[in-house]
C-alpha cells in the first residue's frame, strides 16, 4: 500500500490530498491498495481521497449487513465533518454507496459505481465448498479479472486466508445473504443522485446486463465500458478509469 493508514477513534482510513472529498468504498475482498491509482490520480487534481476501513469482519454477525455499514460510513462522514461528499464504490462497495445515498441523499453530491451488487444476486459469496483448495481460490480469484495475471499470489493469499477463517467465511455468507435481501431495484427510481457508472465489459461477477441494468433504473447515470476488464476496472485500468471519471466530474462541474 502505497498510503499511510490514519487511526482516529473508531476509525482506520486513507486520506490524501486536498479539495472536495471522494470517499472510496472497497469490495468485500478488496483492499484499500486497490486504489492506489485513483488516489494518486485525484489527490493531484484538487480533491481530498478518503478510503474508510469497512468493518466488514469486525461488526457483530448480526451487523454484518449492508444497511450497518451504510450507517457506519453514515457516521465516519459525520466525524469527519463532511459535506457533499462524492461516493466511489467497487463491488459491495457501491452497494453501501447507493444504500447509503437512499437513507443520506443530502450528503451525497455524486456516485461512482463499478461493478457493484445491488441488482445482481450472486453478485458474492458462493463457491466456497473447497475453500481448503489453493487452486480452486487461485481460479476464483483469477476469474474476477480479464487478465489472470492481477491476480497476484498476494491477493490470491488473502482471500485463501479469508474463506478458511471460520469467522470471516461466516460473515461473508451473511453479507453475500444480505446484499440479496437489500435489493435496490425498487429505489434506484428515486434516486436523483448524479451517477457515474463505469463497467468492465467482460465483468462476470457482475456481468455488463447489471451496469444496463443500473443506467436503466438510476434517473441521472450514465454508463461508460471499459473492453478487456473483469469485475475491477479500476485496478485492471487505471489510466483509462481515471479518465473516464475526471471527464464526468469535469462535464458535471462536481
Amino acid at each position: 500500500m502505497t498510503h499511510r493508514l490514519k487511526k482516529e477513534k473508531d476509525y482506520s482510513y486513507i486520506e490524501v490530498g486536498e479539495g472536495k472529498p471522494i470517499i472510496i468504498l472497497h469490495g468485500l475482498m478488496g483492499g484499500l491498495s486497490n486504489f492506489d491509482s485513483v488516489t494518486t490520480f485525484f489527490s493531484d487534481k484538487g480533491y481530498k481521497v478518503i478510503i474508510p476501513e469497512l468493518p466488514i469482519y469486525t461488526m457483530s454477525l448480526l451487523k454484518t449487513n449492508v444497511k450497518s455499514f451504510a450507517k457506519y460510513l453514515h457516521d465516519f462522514i459525520d466525524f469527519k465533518g463532511f459535506k457533499d461528499v462524492i461516493l466511489l464504490g467497487n463491488s459491495l462497495g457501491g452497494h453501501i454507496a447507493l444504500y447509503h445515498t437512499k437513507l443520506f441523499p443530502e450528503k451525497v453530491e455524486a456516485l461512482v459505481i463499478t461493478g457493484s451488487s445491488g441488482l445482481y444476486e450472486s453478485a458474492m459469496g458462493g463457491g466456497y465448498t473447497k475453500r481448503s483448495d489453493y487452486e480452486v481460490i487461485k481460479k476464483k480469484a483469477q476469474d474476477v479479472f480479464y487478465d489472470p495475471a492481477i491476480a497476484t499470489k498476494e491477493i490470491v493469499d488473502e482471500v485463501y486466508e479469508t474463506v478458511n477463517d471460520r469467522n470471516k467465511l461466516i460473515k461473508t455468507l451473511a453479507i453475500a445473504k444480505s446484499a440479496i435481501r437489500h435489493n435496490m431495484a425498487k429505489d434506484l427510481p428515486k434516486m436523483q443522485t448524479p451517477t457515474c457508472i463505469i463497467w468492465g465489459r467482460n465483468d462476470t461477477v457482475t456481468p455488463p446486463e447489471v451496469a444496463e441494468e443500473f443506467n436503466e433504473l438510476l434517473p441521472d447515470s450514465e454508463l461508460f465500458w471499459i473492453d478487456k476488464c473483469g469485475h475491477a476496472a479500476m485496478m485492471e485500468h487505471p489510466d483509462e478509469f481515471n479518465q473516464i471519471l475526471s471527464g464526468w466530474l469535469t462535464k458535471r462541474n462536481i
